[in-house]
């Protein structure tokens, strides 16, 4: 490490005392891009030498990384962007961790203050960046001083990190970045408030779940660090389901979870036979409830650290403001060796997910061998991360089994593109785990960039690119809503195998279902990224078309 000379005088810049935060809040790994507006921040880092920097090829780029690695890490990400266009470009990024309900802290440059909210043209200028901020993020805070920097810190961390999570803006003019301050004598973070709802909420609650017979939790991504007390519900006898942003809270191939399979036929049959559902840090979005059309188990009880939530998606016949974690593990602690769980309950919801992976993999068509090889030598330990792609959406949310919450993660907002640099942060966040990232042609052109920045970083990620020469997505609506017209979704692509030999990345191409088991293995066993392209108009098409999320008619 290389000591600021400012920082033996007892006086430091703000962005040193920016890095010695972050420091002391245990990051080890920030993403983003340099500025001339973000430099004093940047440059305190590189001399500190204590915070890894990985140096994104766009702001966007730089957040979804952040994101990824926040998610796998279970811990604060963050990212530093500029000021005016370069804050902007993190717009979509920003929007998909506030979607994720990833804590994040977006550090971003502002121009000095002399000419901050002038309007007069000043280089990098935004009008109203700081409202911009805050229609993306959780929340949104400006440094006006070196002396208040350390205090705006401290309370966006903390915001970031208090249920519910999200992303929170900083911005810090250029000039308040380089400008000195004495050293704090303290740069330790704030506490992180956790709710605790009432002893006699939890006693209520406990109480109508005893009554059940055949009781079915929920569980969301606000419930992902809830594992010991859902393991232990479930352990009871109460059956499981999850949404995507929930997947693995349970491992996925215990018998009482139906997984991911949330909304599908033979699911909704099974719900009608259970006589208690208790939903837990889901927002149950429109696309996993058939825009809330879904008929699910009656009463439906709600467990969320938001009180916002009580009834805003689906009515409750009763609400406890809490943390999910906590209100699981009290639950366990009330009910363990009081429930009397229904003989058929178990056999039931197995058959109910047996029938829905086979529903499934019915419509697969060729895929159906392709999803078989990649479990059989995919490593049971590996994150799997997945962009907005056809292939995500028919069999990647829900077929590959996920055993830890944290090896699941999902561009949730519905943006295209996001994965492959989620799959980059997701690499260096996973202490020598694999990574496999599943993305289409179309989203891998939106951040080919950061290709380069995993070849740079060496993220040891596979990713899988499956190729159909333009937006099928979009094709399959055309051809089931607009007649068949095919406007505007072929796309013009590079030759990927050129494009990876550029960039002295390894690459293979699938052509056939029964080459890709051996290929897989092969990338699997590369230390760094490495691209396999699976030809989908050489290997032909699914058995039934996808044209977007499933919707309730009658």
């Amino acid at each position: 490490m290389v000591e600021s000379p400012a920082m033996s005088e007892q006086t430091i810049t703000t962005g040193e005392l920016v890095s010695a935060f972050l420091e002391a809040c245990g990051v080890q790994t920030a993403f983003g891009v340099v500025s001339i507006h973000n430099l004093p921040m940047l440059d305190a880092i590189g001399r500190r030498g204590k915070i890894r920097f990985v140096p994104s090829r766009g702001e966007a780029g730089a957040v979804n990384m952040a994101d990824g690695y926040a998610r796998t890490q279970g811990a604060l990400g963050v990212a530093f962007t500029s000021t005016g266009t370069g804050a902007g470009n993190a717009a979509g990024a920003l929007i998909e961790a506030e979607t994720a309900g990833t804590p994040l802290l977006h550090l971003t440059g502002q121009i000095d203050l002399p000419y901050l909210d002038r309007g007069r043209g000043y280089i990098h200028e935004a009008k109203a960046q700081l409202g911009m901020l805050r229609s993306i993020s959780k929340a949104e805070y400006r440094v006006w001083s070196p002396e208040s920097a350390l205090g705006v810190l401290r309370k966006a961390v903390r915001t970031a990190l208090t249920a519910p999570t999200g992303p929170v803006s900083v911005e810090i003019p250029a000039d308040v970045q380089a400008a000195m301050l004495p050293q704090p004598n303290d740069f330790s973070p704030l506490p992180v408030p956790i709710s605790h709802p009432g002893e006699s909420s939890l006693d209520q609650l406990a109480e109508r779940l005893a009554t059940a017979k055949r009781p079915l939790l929920w569980l969301g991504g606000g419930a992902r660090h809830a594992r010991e007390g859902a393991i232990r519900l479930v352990e009871c006898g109460m059956g499981m389901v999850t949404s995507v942003n929930g997947r693995g809270i349970v491992p996925e191939d215990h018998p009482l979870t139906l997984g991911a399979f949330n909304m599908n036929p033979d699911a909704e049959a099974f719900y009608q036979s259970c006589d208690l559902m208790l939903v837990v840090g889901s927002r149950l979005r429109s696309n996993e409830t058939k825009i809330y059309r879904l008929k699910l188990p009656e009463p439906l009880l709600q467990v969320d650290a938001d009180p916002l939530a009580d009834g805003r998606e689906y009515p409750n016949s009763g609400f406890v403001c809490g943390d999910s974690a906590v209100v699981l593990s009290g639950l366990a602690d009330r009910l363990e060796g009081r429930l009397q769980i229904d003989p058929a309950f178990a056999l039931d919801l197995a058959s109910a997910r047996e029938e829905a992976v086979a529903k499934l993999q019915d419509t697969l068509g060729p895929y159906d061998a392709l999803v078989d090889a990649l479990k059989a030598v995919m490593p049971p330990d590996a994150l799997w991360v997945r962009d907005v792609t056809i292939l995500n959406s028919t069999w990647g949310n829900r077929l590959p089994k996920i055993s830890d919450p944290r090896n699941g993660i999902h561009a949730l907002g519905g943006g295209i593109g996001q994965g492959m640099p989620m799959g980059v942060g997701a690499a260096l966040g996973a202490d020598g785990r694999k990574v496999v990232s599943l993305c289409g042609d179309g989203g891998l052109m939106l951040n080919i960039g950061e290709l380069t920045t995993a070849v740079q970083e060496q993220a040891d990620l596979t990713l899988l690119v499956m190729n159909d020469q333009g937006y099928g997505v979009i094709r399959n609506i055309q051809d089931a809503r607009f007649g068949g017209r095919h406007y505007f979704t072929d796309l013009r692509l590079p030759d990927f195998a050129t494009l990876a030999k550029s960039l002295g990345m390894p690459y293979w191409s699938v052509t056939a279902v029964s080459e890709f088991g051996e290929i897989f293995r092969e990338a699997l066993s590369v230390k760094g990224p490495a691209l396999v392209e699976v030809e989908m108009q050489t290997i032909g098409p699914f058995k039934v078309p996808f044209a977007g999320p499933p919707v309730k008619t009658e």
